[in-house]
């Protein structure tokens, strides 16, 4: 396999020579993967860094933290850091406290003198942490579990209604012929020019006149349908031949058996790409759970995620940490999925 990807990473316009194109189209590729990665990267290495290493300035892009030292007598560690004696020479002494201008520091083999140099002619003594308690600590001070539960559940039923709802549109739309389907159709895709905002309050109004404020049914039913997933479905659905459809009424299949038998499995591509897109508007919406639940026991993960941002602190440590949690089933449907996504995309298309 690791050769396969070898000789097709090497590859090259001509044999033998790297030509001005290959090292333009390398560096293109490695520019795009670098954009698209870099973030992601940046998101995992941060959170495994300290409170005070994500506020240090400049920013560092591996998680470094300051060594510190257990000295006898002093209840918590001390820091470390490398200072300039006055004749010039370096020693490794812990500080045991900073005032003003000044630090005071001690041997940590000989405790009892204390040194005290200008906070200019110290440097922290530095080395690689990984503050892995960002990922425990949360799941002992918050109910993840609970709330992964409440994601996953709104995230799987609204999917499978998404995908139920939309295909249903999309197959009537695209395989009969009635007064008004086009401007059916129009008026559904239209309403992808309505800003969310300028929905929200009515549709608030309407979950409380049927009693399901702080349930997550209130969460999943309003956005059970979409006009993304009609408008891709039905022009998927437009390319499979009509012939198949009216062979198997010959055969005596009645309209549910041709959607359900015939129409969703040749749709499958299609249905992956909605599948993928719906996973992830469920899984990361932010807004809608946080006007509809106020019940902490049936916060989904991204409302839960807001108990670790206060008036006067925030814990980014945390934050981050979770974020990278929440961040693997999206990782884990696409990577399954994702072979369905340029032909089931590129097929929407084909035909008007």
């Amino acid at each position: 396999m690791f050769s396969t990807i070898g000789s097709f990473v090497s590859r090259t316009k001509n044999p033998n020579r790297l030509s001005t194109a290959d090292m333009l189209s390398y560096l293109y590729l490695l520019f795009g993967t670098v954009i698209m990665f870099g973030p992601v990267l940046w998101l995992i290495l941060s959170s495994l860094k300290t409170p005070a290493g994500l506020i240090e300035f400049p920013p560092t892009f591996l998680p470094f933290g300051q060594d510190s030292i257990v000295v006898e007598g002093y209840d918590d560690p001390l820091p470390l850091f490398t200072v300039t004696m006055e004749d010039g020479s370096t020693r490794e002494l812990a500080q045991i406290r900073r005032i003003g201008l000044e630090a005071q520091l001690i041997d940590p083999a000989a405790p009892d003198e204390i040194i005290r140099v200008p906070i200019d002619q110290r440097e922290p003594v530095r080395s690689l942490q990984f503050a892995w308690n960002n990922y425990t600590e949360p799941l002992q001070r918050f109910n993840f579990l609970t709330y992964l539960r409440n994601s996953l559940w709104v995230t799987v039923v609204a999917t499978a209604l998404t995908l139920l709802i939309n295909s249903m549109a999309a197959f009537a739309l695209s395989k009969y012929e009635f007064k008004g389907k086009n401007t059916t159709f129009v008026v559904i895709i239209s309403t992808l020019l309505i800003p969310v905002s300028v929905i929200l309050v009515p549709v608030f109004l309407v979950i409380t006149s049927l009693n399901m404020n702080n349930t997550l049914w209130g969460v999943i039913i309003p956005g059970a349908a979409t006009p993304t997933g009609v408008f891709l479905l039905r022009q998927y659905m437009l390319t499979i031949p009509d012939e198949l459809m009216e062979a198997a009424r010959i055969d005596g299949a009645g309209e549910w058996r041709i959607y359900w038998q015939i129409v969703l499995p040749l749709a499958r591509p299609a249905l992956a790409v909605l599948t993928i897109f719906s996973v992830m508007w469920r899984w990361n919406d932010f807004l809608w759970p946080l006007i509809v639940l106020s019940r902490s026991e049936l916060f989904t993960l991204q409302v839960g995620l807001n108990s670790f941002q206060g008036e006067l602190n925030v814990q980014w440590h945390y934050i981050l940490a979770m974020t990278v949690l929440t961040l693997l089933p999206i990782s884990l449907v696409f990577a399954f999925l994702q072979r369905f996504i340029t032909s089931g995309i590129a097929a929407t298309g084909l035909k008007g």
